[in-house]
């Protein structure tokens, strides 16, 4: 589904989401995360503090974390952009989100998607952190509800998790 930009310089984007190709409708000024909601209906990514600072937005970029409210849709043409909902098939994906239930690492939820992105990251590249490294790797994602030691522990579990059967992915 295409729909119009705000902007009136919007050009035809052909991006790569979660590992398929689509086309949208872009501005010059027109973020991913308006394309990502608005016109895909992506939308685990939410719209917290646009400014890149909460990091409700997370999303991988290329494999690495980034903030969809600072991307710029046109930057990421010929990039591989992968959000939450592309992820369900990634192992560390699965022992996070039993994980978190099961530690309760969540209230309201709103930053739930962003701190599974973050940490999914973290486990690609480190399956077996130590709570300084979970710790730095969370701290681009607040919470206003939990006070974090439960969503430290649902990644340590998570990490555990995936050591026990092998798998980093």
């Amino acid at each position: 589904m295409n729909l119009p930009s705000s902007t009136a310089e919007a050009t035809i984007l052909t991006l790569r989401i979660n590992g398929e190709q689509v086309q949208v409708r872009a501005g010059l000024r027109d973020t991913l995360l308006t394309v990502l909601r608005d016109q895909l209906q992506l939308t685990a990514a939410k719209r917290g503090c646009n400014q890149g600072v909460c990091g409700a937005c997370t999303i991988e970029i290329d494999g690495r974390p980034a903030r969809a409210c600072l991307t710029l849709a046109r930057a990421c043409e010929g990039a591989d952009v992968r959000t939450l909902e592309g992820m369900s098939d990634s192992p560390a994906m699965k022992a996070l989100q039993d994980a978190f239930a099961s530690h309760q690492a969540f209230q309201c939820g709103f930053c739930t998607p962003g701190m599974l992105v973050s940490a999914r990251s973290l486990l690609e590249g480190n399956p077996a952190p130590d709570e300084a490294a979970i710790r730095v790797a969370m701290s681009g994602n607040l919470c206003r509800c939990t006070g974090y030691v439960s969503i430290i522990a649902a990644v340590d579990a998570a990490a555990s998790t995936l050591g026990d059967h092998g798998a980093s992915s």
